[in-house]
């Protein structure tokens, strides 16, 4: 009596035919037969009562086949399990990622999914342009904000709060703001994107927006510049969390004027066709998600979000 016998028997059982069993199993009925009078002598009963045109079960067989059935279950999930786990996911990553979550995050943390997946292999570009994957022959992109191209594929990470951050040093030494007009004495730190500062920065407190047209003596087109910018105590400036989450767990920078908070970030991981999404790329994406979670929850159990903040993180 084998696995495959029993799956014959349970089939005969669901079709109370043993011809419709076999087709539906696609073997000859002779080795259904056979497979059902294996089990048969194994247990030393008959599990059919036998007429011309189909059989039932007898009264062994309506007491043994539904727990034959459970543990049957059972053994497939067993051997899924196996399976899953032995499989090794290969092929290469060749990935867009902004600086300041790219280098700080998200590398680090494939290198921890490359440790576990031999096969993996790993091309990054490290940018905070907006990412051509033809020419920048990339496969996925790693980027706040949803594809803005119907073309693309995309998987939502996450949702990502954007915080107001400064060092302790700097507020100390210079006020901390307790509204949005108190911005206006402070100095801010702009990423920008073609010469054109993000300086115009949002708030909202229930349904009140505030508007700031910020000043500064510092821009950057690179994210990861205006964080250590930021962690130097150089200004203030507009973050997502994911990005400061290391200098927030660390107390090198604070979450100011927490009650007013920028609009929300999204993650998104983008593919420029269906044929891109590999195993490789399912993979990245449910890793990412898990990370991103991790840290979220983290930076939540320390009190670095606001309730506001959590409750727009979803």
């Amino acid at each position: 009596m084998t696995f495959d016998d029993l799956t014959v028997v349970l089939k005969v059982a669901e079709f109370r035919n043993i011809t419709a069993a076999a087709t539906s199993l696609d073997m000859r009925a002779a080795t259904a037969s056979a497979a059902v009078k294996r089990v048969e002598q194994e247990l030393g009963v008959e599990l059919f009562i036998r007429s011309t045109r189909k059989l039932r079960l007898s009264a062994a067989g309506e007491k043994y086949l539904p727990q034959c059935q459970q543990a049957l279950g059972l053994l497939n999930e067993a051997r899924q399990s196996i399976h899953s786990s032995s499989e090794t996911v290969a092929g290469e990553i060749r990935l867009s990622v902004s600086s300041d979550l790219g280098r700080n995050r998200v590398v680090p943390w494939i290198d921890q999914l490359m440790a576990s997946h031999y096969g993996l292999s790993l091309r990054v570009q490290i940018t905070d342009s907006n990412v051509d994957f033809f020419r920048d022959s990339v496969d996925m992109a790693l980027r706040y904000g949803s594809p803005d191209d119907s073309n693309l594929y995309g998987f939502k990470i996450c949702d990502v709060p954007r915080l107001l951050c400064a060092t302790p040093e700097y507020l100390s030494e210079h006020g901390t703001p307790e509204h949005p007009h108190d911005l206006a004495v402070h100095n801010g730190l702009f990423y920008q994107l073609q010469d054109i500062p993000y300086d115009l920065w949002t708030f909202k407190r229930d349904s009140e927006e505030f508007r700031v047209k910020m000043k500064g003596n510092r821009a950057s087109n690179d994210g990861d510049l205006v964080r250590r910018w930021c962690v130097a105590g150089h200004g203030i400036a507009v973050k997502s969390c994911l990005d400061m989450s290391d200098d927030l767990l660390a107390g090198r920078v604070i979450n100011v004027m927490p009650d007013y908070t920028p609009p929300i970030a999204e993650l998104w991981l983008i593919c420029p066709t269906r044929q891109s999404i590999t195993p490789a790329v399912r993979l990245l994406r449910d890793s990412l998600k898990q990370y991103c979670h991790d840290i979220m929850k983290e930076m939540n159990q320390k009190g670095v979000l606001s309730q506001q903040q959590k409750q727009k993180q979803g």
